[in-house]
């Protein structure tokens, strides 16, 4: 967040009015009053002053910071769906200038503060997933993407945290073919993930039902050379052995 209050500061260039403007304000007037109300915590004000730029003077470069401006109050105030929209409209119509780098990041922060348990639909984690992707892809020598980067990790935990729930479910139920291909699709998609330690048990205990010994074997040995300490090398002992 610190990080996010840098570049709003960037954005202020002269001092906030606590002046209303009038019917025929200019955008600078507009914009700093809009700034006064953020400052002073009003996002929903802030936000809705902040539209009136772009709404009366869409071509400006007013409206271009407007449009960051208004984002971030509505991701102030939760409001998600519509810091959203209005981020990828800011996108769409400058690719190329110079704060689109924050509003994707800030983009894949909505998405991100959406993110649910593993348990639940991850339509939101994958939005995250695949917007600071894009951050790292297009801006890999921006400032945000050490926090990028952090929360992709914590991401790919989420959704392998899934494909593992949904595993579990087929496993209890000994459809073993289905189990397998979410544990395999957690060992391939998300190889760095914290779940990984479980997926193996959990492939090498469904290739055992199976009564397939040679691939039981294989992922028992990947598990113990891996993870020797891990509380699910301590299981694999108990289960093999049986």
């Amino acid at each position: 967040m610190k990080k996010i209050m840098l570049i709003v500061l960037l954005f202020l260039g002269a001092c906030a009015s606590d002046v209303r403007p009038g019917e025929d304000a200019s955008a600078e007037e507009i914009y700093l009053y809009a700034h006064k109300a953020f400052q002073e915590t009003d996002y929903e004000k802030a936000a809705e002053e902040f539209d009136k730029i772009e709404q009366n003077y869409p071509y400006s470069e007013w409206a271009e910071r407007a449009q960051i401006m208004m984002a971030y109050a509505q991701y102030k105030q939760n409001e998600y769906t519509d810091a959203i929209m209005t981020l990828e409209r800011f996108l769409q119509l400058h690719p190329g200038n110079r704060n689109a780098v924050y509003a994707l990041y800030l983009k894949g922060l909505c998405y991100f503060e959406q993110m649910s348990d593993p348990l639940r639909e991850q339509e939101m984690s994958q939005k995250a997933d695949n917007t600071f992707r894009e951050l790292l892809a297009r801006f890999p020598n921006s400032i945000y993407i050490k926090d990028a980067q952090v929360k992709l990790e914590l991401i790919q935990n989420t959704l392998a945290g899934k494909e593992l729930a949904v595993g579990r479910y087929y496993q209890q139920h000994e459809d073993y073919v289905a189990a397998m291909n979410r544990f395999q699709r957690v060992l391939i998609d998300y190889p760095n993930s914290n779940q990984k330690e479980e997926a193996l048990y959990r492939l090498a205990a469904c290739y055992q039902g199976l009564g397939l010994t040679p691939q039981t074997k294989k992922v028992r040995k990947k598990l113990k050379n891996l993870f020797p300490e891990s509380e699910w090398n301590k299981k694999a002992d108990k289960l093999f052995k049986g």
